[in-house]
Formats: structure tokens, sequence, C-alpha cells
């Protein structure tokens, strides 16, 4: 039945060693890429790769396996009455096997390749499932036409029209999937980005956590999921807090009694901002006076810090060590003022 439905000659011819070998090869300078260029990868993505690894080895082995088994069948005399039936099922299951090492490997290349460019955070899947797509598409056609010696022309077009109707079945999940690749190209946000989402009045914030077919997940500052469809991220505004290079400004404000001594305090609290380990030496914290009225002096700290998501735990060690510093050099900061008047007299309450 095999010998029917399958070019038996074309089939053996591919099975030889020598593609055999080179895809061991493929797998070994993957190996090879892997420990020279991925050195300062973090433990998370080196274990990643190394399970990777793992499943590749194993099916690997497997192919092995089912190559010499094809060898020894086919080369076996005494017994090739016996296993004669048998050799085009192997041939056919080891011509298979080989395809899925191979995409398997090539997954792996391009996963390493994109790991070149984002060491600190993980890549998204969504292009590496893509080309994987693509590859087995194309192996698979290459197979239809070479194994089973059939014409892929005639085949695509019978199905052109059951093509139309699922695409329109499958509009918003194309517009979807077409639009995460869109964003990939772009390359405008990476996983682990902070990101400002904008779009009329709807607005969020989180990190970027995956970007999958259908949407962007991203992770809120109370750990909350937020997803979005790709199609919408696509047609929003995204402001992205981790330039690469680029430090992030932040703000505080103190305000301090009137007639301190406002040289003093600025020293004071550049000094101490500067002590507060999340925050850049360079470009160093800088005060300076923003306001004044008769009841207050307002000193504002500038300082500049790479992880966007720690910014309120940054600000309250700022406003803590800040205070302490300043009433630690009897410097106060102002109170309240809150004025009432009457038909008679005005009175002053503070607080």
């Amino acid at each position: 039945m095999a010998e029917k439905f399958i070019k038996i000659q074309a089939l053996y011819g591919l099975l030889e060693l020598e593609p055999f070998i080179l895809l061991g090869a493929l797998i070994a300078i993957t190996w090879i890429f892997y420990k020279f260029f991925l050195k300062e990868a973090s433990d998370e993505r080196h274990r990643s790769i190394r399970n990777h690894f793992r499943t590749l080895l194993r099916h690997y082995v497997i192919l092995a396996f089912l190559f010499l088994l094809f060898i020894f069948m086919q080369t076996s005399e005494p017994q090739i009455g016996r296993f004669a039936k048998f050799i085009p099922y192997v041939a056919f299951l080891t011509f298979i096997w080989g395809n899925v090492v191979f995409v398997k490997t090539s997954r792996l290349i391009v996963l390493q390749y994109l790991f070149l460019g984002s060491m600190k955070h993980g890549v998204p899947l969504l292009l590496v499932n893509i080309f994987s797509l693509i590859l087995s598409i194309v192996l698979v056609f290459w197979g239809i036409t070479h194994v089973f010696g059939l014409e892929v022309g005639p085949l695509l077009a019978t199905s052109a029209a059951a093509s139309v109707i699922l695409g329109l079945a499958l509009q918003d999940t194309l517009g979807n999937l077409f639009a995460g690749i869109s964003l990939q190209l772009d390359r405008n946000f990476e996983i682990g980005d902070w990101l400002e989402i904008t779009s009329g009045i709807q607005k969020a914030t989180g990190q970027v956590r995956e970007i999958t077919w259908r949407s962007t997940t991203l992770v809120g500052f109370s750990d909350e999921l937020i997803t979005f469809p790709n199609r919408f991220m696509a047609n929003a505004q995204i402001s992205n807090f981790s330039p690469p290079d680029n430090p992030i400004v932040r703000r505080q404000i103190f305000r301090l009694a009137f007639g301190q001594n406002i040289e003093l305090a600025k020293q004071i609290l550049e000094r101490t901002v500067a002590g507060v380990g999340e925050i850049r030496g360079i470009p160093a914290p800088w005060a300076y006076v923003s306001d004044t009225n008769e009841h207050w002096v307002e000193v504002k700290i500038i300082y500049f810090i790479d992880n966007y998501g720690s910014q309120f735990n940054i600000g309250d060690k700022v406003y803590v060590r800040g205070i302490e510093a300043l009433k630690a050099q009897g410097i106060k900061l102002a109170r309240q003022v809150v004025e009432l008047s009457d038909t008679n007299q005005g009175h002053e309450i503070s607080r």
C-alpha cells in the first residue's frame, strides 16, 4: 500500500548519511553559538535555552534510532523478506522526524538570534512561532511534491475558495496576528518595557509580559494582568518608559517653613537623595526653589532612575530620608495654613 502513495526511490534518496550528519553539525553549531555569544544571558534565560537543547537532543536521538533502523532493515539481506513491507513506513517516519528536528533546530537558532538583542528581558515568541509555522508549511509542500509526487499548484487553486471563506471567518484573529507582527517589526517596545497605553479616555500602565498571536499582556503596578488585542495596540498611543540609554526623570517637592536656610536644605536633600541606591549618581540629583509665598518655600529635588516600575518605592525613600535629614539639621517643614474670615475679624489656624 505504501508504494502506491509514496515515491519509494525518491524517499530513499533523501535518507542518506550526509543529511543526517549535516543536521547533527547544525545542532552542534547552534550549541557553539549559544556558548560563545550568550554568556551574559540571565540564569532564567540559560535554563530556558538548555531546556530547548535537551528537547532537541531527545528528538535527534529518536531520529538516529529511526535512521539506523531504516539502514538495518534495508541492508539485512537474510531478513529482507520479513521486513520488506515495513521499510517504506519506517523510511517515511524517519523523513517526517528529520523534518521535525530541522524545524526545531532552526527555531532555536532564531530564538538565540533574538536573544542577542534582548539580554535583560525575554523575547516574544510570536516571531519565532511564525517562523516555525512558515518553515513547516514550506517543508510540507516540498515533501508533498518530492515524496508523494503531487502537484501543489492545483491543490492550492482548489482550496482558494475555502481560504477566502476561512479568512472572512477569522478576520479579527488574522487582524490581531498581523498587528502583532507589525508591532514586533517596528520594535517600539520589547518584553520588560514599561508602557503607558492611551486610546481616547482609556489609559493603562504596565510592564510588557508577553506578545502572543492575539494580544499583548502587561503587568500593572498591583501585579494585575492587563490584556490588549494587538489591533488595539497598533492603533493606540504608546509611551515607552524604558528607553535603552536615557534615564527616567522623577521629582519630589519639600515645602519648608519660611525663613529657613534654603541653601543648606538644598545641599542636604541633594546629598541624601544621592545616597538612595536605586537613584543614578550621574546625572547627579539637584534641588532648586520652585515656588514661594509668605508661609513656605517650595524646594523641588530632581533625580534620575532606570526602573520605571520602582518609582513609587524610590519616591517613598526620598521623602522619608529627606524629611529625617532636614529635621536632623534643624530645618523645619512648613505647616498647612488655613485662613477663615467672618464679618468681624479673621482667624488664622495653623496645623
